[in-house]
């Protein structure tokens, strides 16, 4: 048989066993004291973190690892001798799929989605760095995933499982926050790419013999190897990353696009684009979305800053105050909030009216984990659904996708959120869909 119809043999396969029997990973969920038996695809650097996390619930079994350099995650692989070691994970799937039951996908933005589909077709469940995919049509293939093969998935946005999370929605269904007509989203952390003076792709760096170049490509374009692009250099690329909208969108705004149930926008506009370049994300630039009135809530609009000195206007409520180097002001009919990242949780500005609000707020506290990770694991275990499933994640991804093609061409794009369509520009809309590498086009039929 060739690969794919080994594949095709293998879900098969489980599929019959998960009708006959119960199998944890293949549709159901195991018994309470059962623990996960999880692979970890990508092992180096955040990968590494989150793969600590999740050995750290005390609820998952290390059974395989995977990174398509040898040399990653050296110290993890130290701690875990006897688990079998792969560079790609199709040769991992084709020899242990029988004995996984979740996978860690933590390896660079565009080949999330593949790793991410073969998974959930085998009824593995996953949990996958932000952002989520690196095109808006993978995105799209995710939420159907998720649904057919009735996996437990998961975007990496820990603060979606933190205080943020249950302030947010405490406050939005108190009516706290209400009226929302605006939103500045701001990253003003160096970037990688900050001191680069060149503009296209780096040549001249030998292959490490460590290096599995073929399966890191994946579906993107192919370039020589460069220390520009492995390892973590790969995000500052149209290519293979999403710049600082994929890494620090998902932290900044994923509740106000939950709870405020923002949808896809119709209007992406490059307002400010410095330092534009070919294939490297700008220096600095300036995002506005439009999104329409949902039933009561009135349209609104989300602008967003990256670049160091690249910060919003402070409004009156703010006076004095200085920004954090990461964040989110939110202006509603009544009320000002300020906010940072991740799980920390709103204040309303100026002080003086969060004092006088206090009595008004509800207590948000929960007895349900605020641990991401453990969430992930629960609902691998049927104990509790994920918080940043397939259905949350993938459309608060495409929104930060539709502003990376705005990035990368400039201008003002139109967008139909009902036909999920560019209609003002045929080679931004082409950018929704790009067709993967020859040789990789199996995963978006699963």
């Amino acid at each position: 048989m060739d690969t794919l119809d080994r594949r095709r043999f293998l879900q098969q396969s489980l599929a019959a066993t998960a009708a006959s029997t119960f199998a944890i990973g293949r549709g159901g969920a195991a018994p309470a004291n059962e623990k996960v038996n999880i692979a970890f695809i990508g092992i180096g650097q955040r990968a590494e973190e989150d793969s600590r996390s999740l050995i750290s619930t005390g609820l998952v079994n290390v059974v395989a690892m995977c990174d398509v350099d040898e040399k990653q995650g050296p110290k993890l692989r130290g701690e875990f001798p006897k688990v079998p070691f792969f560079q790609d994970f199709r040769k991992m799937f084709d020899k242990m799929a029988g004995q996984i039951d979740a996978v860690c996908v933590g390896t660079p933005d565009h080949t999330h989605f593949p790793i991410c589909m073969l998974a959930a077709s085998l009824g593995k469940h996953f949990y996958v760095e932000k952002p989520l995919t690196h095109t808006f049509q993978e995105a799209e293939l995710l939420i159907a995933a998720e649904q057919k093969y009735k996996v437990a998935a998961q975007m990496g946005n820990q603060g979606h499982s933190g205080d943020n999370f249950y302030q947010f929605k405490a406050w939005t269904e108190a009516g706290i926050i209400k009226d929302v007509t605006r939103i500045d989203a701001f990253m003003n952390s160096p970037r990688r790419w900050h001191p680069w003076k060149f503009d296209g792709y780096q040549t001249g760096d030998a292959l490490p013999a460590s290096i599995d170049w073929d399966t890191w490509t994946g579906p993107a374009k192919e370039h020589p190897f460069s220390q520009y692009l492995h390892p973590g250099n790969w995000r500052s690329w149209f290519d293979y990353g999403n710049g600082a909208f994929g890494d620090w969108g998902p932290h900044i705004l994923d509740t106000c696009h939950r709870f405020l149930k923002l949808g896809l926008p119709t209007e992406i506009e490059a307002v400010l684009l410095d330092g534009r370049r070919k294939d490297i994300f700008p220096m600095a630039s300036t995002i506005r979305f439009g999104f329409p009135a949902r039933g009561a809530m009135p349209p609104c609009e989300v602008v967003w800053r990256d670049g160091v000195k690249n910060q919003p206007p402070l409004p009156p409520e703010m006076e004095g105050i200085k920004l954090p180097a990461n964040g989110k002001i939110i202006h509603s009919k009544d009320l000002v909030f300020s906010g940072t990242t991740h799980d920390s949780p709103l204040s309303i500005v100026p002080e003086a009216k969060a004092k006088e609000m206090k009595s008004k707020l509800p207590d948000y506290q929960t007895k349900e984990t605020k641990n991401h990770f453990m969430n992930f694991v629960q609902a691998c275990r049927g104990e509790m659904p994920c918080k940043s499933t397939m259905a949350v994640a993938a459309p608060l991804t495409q929104v930060f996708l539709l502003g990376v093609i705005a990035q990368r061409l400039g201008g003002k794009l139109l967008f139909d959120p009902a036909t999920k369509q560019i209609t003002n520009n045929p080679e931004a809309n082409a950018l929704l869909n790009p067709p993967p590498r020859k040789g990789w086009e199996e995963y978006y039929k699963l």
